[in-house]
């Protein structure tokens, strides 16, 4: 029987907002979010809708893989209650108890013999006893096999039945913005706060709400800063859940190392904290599980059947792991080319992608960024004009956006593709570039991407047919792990019968491949020996700068909890782990941000403290590789900081770990210098790069002393985003440096991350107290880089520059502008934007607004609060 004011009841919510909810559900609602209208034929005639199979009044999730697909889900849930109940004729009164979520029974439904092959496993997985018992759990499933729909029916369960925080931690900024529009609407509707933890945002530590619970929607650094922050406040136990996806990602370098130590604090400082981890690629889950102390979930559901090829020459063979070489004959391509055409597409990637596009799509990925333009260039050379006319409106549309977007420039080989429904999509576009050709090829207009890897592994954008161009990343041969993502897109759950893959092989790579097909996915090790600083140094700086352990035994103790300590009989050959961790302990002692301290009792107990360098490196999260380096440069600004222009302010603030990647055009360095004040040009020459050396490459003089690369590379890098804030646009910065506008995106974006890690870096010194108001404004800078007046719209989650400007022009000028907006006025007043885009930004400007005013309403009670240690009083 359920607890008594645990259940989330249906009447809880006002009739007003049903009728008011009811209004706005679309009738194809309840087929999958990935679920796309497409035209059955090409031109411009209406898209004709897939008809959906989860016509059932009980199907009331069908094949969602997640609630962020449909903003008026609720409103559904309503009808279909609605519509049961006049079906199987009960009355309102019974109507009022039916119970959606319960922490005892699971998910409560009429009729279980109804659900169909996606529900059993998802309803068979919150029936789980370890989950009603709030054991840890990992589950493993397929892609879009709906494994993110059970952890927001558990986020949802904790937020509203436990009433307690919840944590979400995803592996990019991408898809944490993309979650946070999409649980906005949903926090709006059952009242609690969704918060954003990526890049620049996010306060550490959070504000401690008295009346509203929040989701935290964090990446996998800015998750490990909340804990910690959430440590040191002796608040962790306010964290009721904490859900990780992607959790394969624990042996993926620094980042895996930094989510192992995350979950290692949760294990050891909270017994109330439940951690769910899900991944659709994980193979040795028996470490996983001792290491977090987890029960195992798994199942082979997939709603689209996935149907897995590969070419070598003109020949498809099936994958067929049952034969003696992995491959089965399936047909020949039956495709006359030229000699012409076999010349310039000798892969056949043209007759592979022709077989479905325009009516479906089609994704190629590509080894590398150049690559992916090279191959839409020549697919779109050789399709036929016919082409041009599917949605051809709407695909001139794109292109005039695109060129809005460069303030006049667009991308010759975007220019060239997308009239014929082709684009690639990789790290060298801009933010704005990227949501514009993924809200396009999400609504057809796009039918073909050429992508790289980091598509498979970042938003959900499906198709009916994904080639692998080649079994390479880069340079480097494919993983299991990488192969299963990317074919994982193939396959859109409410469209397709089934997906395919073609992996397309030459004779070289033929057994490499068939090993690759047969062989079991990669296992997960931990990083936290590999990467040294970011990994073993980091956690033990931690550990003592939050008192989780304060001698070498405690530090073992907590050790005893790391996969490190799971996996130690692999790793280790010459060390044990204790030896390690004395190591480590005297390294950070060395460098002055551990200090030993004998107690002055009769024990003489040795403990270890933290420095104060210590503590502002792990609360700034700074790298221990550059951290000793930070403090000597802002130390030094102090004696001299040019405040004529923000130049040397973005010289402390340059991420160290781009310069390496850096290679100065020595004319445009002189230009650049050229062009500063008297005063900038000091800057220059206070971090060590004289106008003379400067002088002297450019001309290609020989240099006899030797200058410090980085320090000449970190410089030319804060020229680059010197201009970029003088200009705000990536466009032409790229351009003046002749370097790809991606690059200067993603510069900009880790400067800006960088700068707050800095910020808070200096928040726990006293001596650089006057870099908190600098650098405060100077993140905010670079985490907009745009007018001040669009700053306030860019604060809303999903809406970027080309965005902003959009509806600062047609009125919508302030935070409540947007939040009080009409969607449906948004809709007809701003070109390009759907429905579902509009309620999205209406709902995440609610949310934002509704944060501010209780984090202000907080304040107010906290300063109205009667002290309870007043002089005088009992």
């Amino acid at each position: 029987m359920a607890e008594p004011g645990l259940a989330v009841r249906r009447k809880s919510r006002p009739s007003s907002v049903r009728k008011r909810s009811r209004a706005s559900a679309q009738p194809s609602a309840v087929c999958s979010p990935v679920a796309r209208k497409r035209p059955s034929s090409g031109g411009e005639g209406p898209p004709t809708e897939t008809p959906c199979s989860n016509d059932s009044e009980e199907d009331m999730f069908g094949d969602y893989d997640s609630f962020c697909g449909n903003d008026s889900l609720l409103a559904q849930v309503d009808d279909m209650e609605h519509k049961y109940l006049q079906d199987k004729n009960m009355d309102i009164k019974a109507a009022e108890h039916i119970i959606l979520w319960n922490p005892q029974s699971g998910i409560h439904q009429k009729k279980q013999d109804h659900f169909s092959t996606s529900e059993k496993w998802q309803h068979d997985c919150l029936m789980l006893e370890s989950l009603q018992q709030r054991k840890n759990l990992i589950y493993s499933l397929p892609t879009s096999g709906g494994k993110t729909l059970v952890a927001e029916i558990i986020i949802l369960q904790e937020l509203l039945c436990r009433q307690k925080d919840v944590l979400m931690i995803l592996p990019y900024v991408a898809i944490v913005q993309e979650k946070v529009r999409g649980l906005s609407s949903f926090g709006i509707e059952l009242g609690f706060l969704v918060e954003e933890y990526a890049g620049s945002k996010g306060r550490f530590p959070p504000i401690k709400r008295r009346k509203k619970k929040s989701l935290y929607i964090a990446t996998i650094e800015k998750g490990h800063a909340l804990v910690n922050s959430l440590i040191e406040t002796e608040r962790i136990d306010d964290l009721g859940l904490v859900v990780v996806d992607e959790l394969h990602m624990l042996g993926e370098g620094s980042r895996g190392a930094t989510l192992e130590i995350t979950l290692a604090k949760i294990l050891y400082t909270s017994k109330n904290t439940q951690i769910i981890g899900m991944s659709a690629t994980l193979n040795n889950v028996g470490d996983l599980q001792k290491f977090l102390q987890a029960e195992y979930y798994t199942n082979n559901f997939r709603p689209v059947e996935l149907k897995e090829y590969v070419k070598i020459r003109d020949t498809i063979y099936a994958v067929d792991s049952k034969t003696e070489n992995g491959f089965t004959f399936s047909r020949l391509l039956n495709f006359k080319y030229s000699s012409n055409l076999e010349k310039a597409d000798p892969d056949h990637i043209i007759a592979l992608v022709t077989e479905v596009i325009p009516k479906y799509s089609c994704l190629i990925f590509c080894p590398t960024k150049k690559n992916c333009e090279n191959v839409a260039s020549m697919v779109c050379k050789y399709l036929k004009k016919d082409f041009r006319a599917h949605r051809e409106k709407e695909k001139q549309d794109l292109i005039k956006n695109l060129k809005n977007i460069g303030n006049g420039s667009v991308c010759p080989v975007l220019k060239q593709t997308i009239p014929f429904g082709i684009a690639y999509h990789h790290s060298g576009l801009t933010n704005d570039e990227r949501r514009s050709i993924e809200e396009a090829y999400s609504t057809g207009v796009l039918c073909l991407l050429a992508c790289t890897a980091t598509l498979a592994a970042g938003v959900n954008l499906p198709a009916r047919r994904v080639i692998l161009r080649a079994p390479y990343v880069a340079s480097d041969f494919l993983k299991k792990n990488q192969y299963k993502q990317m074919i994982g897109r193939a396959g859109r759950a409410g469209i397709d019968s089934a997906g395919e893959s073609i992996l397309i092989v030459q004779e070289k790579d033929k057994h490499l491949v068939q090993d690759l097909v047969n062989s079991p996915l990669e296992n997960c090790y931990s990083n936290l020996l590999l990467e040294l600083t970011k990994g073993m140094q980091s956690c033990l700086l931690s550990l003592v700068g939050l008192k989780i352990a304060v001698t070498h035994e405690e530090v073992n103790s907590f050790m005893c909890s790391t996969l490190l300590s799971v996996q130690q009989h692999l790793l280790f050959k010459e060390k044990s782990l204790s030896e390690i961790i004395k190591d480590g302990l005297e390294n950070l002692i060395e460098k002055g941000l551990l200090k030993r301290r004998i107690s002055e009792d009769h024990n003489s107990k040795c403990t270890l403290t933290i420095t104060p360098l210590g503590k502002a490196t792990y609360k700034g999260s700074i790298d221990l590789a550059y951290c000793n380096l930070l403090y000597r440069e802002l130390k030094k600004g102090l004696e001299g900081l040019i405040l004529e222009s923000n130049l040397h302010l973005l010289y402390l603030a340059t991420p160290y770990d781009m310069t390496s990647n850096c290679s100065p055009d020595w004319m445009i360095y002189l230009r650049q210098f050229n062009q500063l004040s008297a005063a900038e040009q000091k800057v220059a020459d206070i971090v060590g790069v004289p106008e003379s050396f400067i002088t002297k490459k450019a001309s290609g003089q020989a240099i006899r002393k030797n200058m410090d690369s980085a320090v000449v590379n970190r410089l030319y890098l804060s020229f680059v985003l010197y201009t970029l804030l003088k200009e705000t646009n990536i466009w032409s910065v790229s351009e003046k440096f002749n370097m790809s506008r991606g690059y200067v995106q993603n510069l900009l974006n880790s400067a800006a991350s960088f700068a707050s890690c800095v910020l808070h870096f200096c928040e726990e010194l006293e001596e650089f107290w006057v870099y908190k108001a600098l650098l405060t404004e100077l993140t905010k800078q670079l985490t907009y880089c745009v007018k001040t007046e669009l700053i306030p719209l860019m604060e809303v989650a999903g809406v970027l520059e080309a965005r902003a400007k959009q509806l600062y022009n047609a009125g919508y000028k302030t935070l409540a502008h947007l939040a009080n907006a009409n969607p449906e006025t948004l809709v007809k007043m701003i070109e390009h934007l759907s429905r579902r885009q509009a309620k999205q930004i209406v709902s995440s400007a609610k949310m934002l607004l509704s944060e501010k005013a209780e984090a202000l309403q907080e304040e107010v009670e906290e300063l109205l609060k009667v002290p309870t240690d007043i002089p005088g009083t009992y």
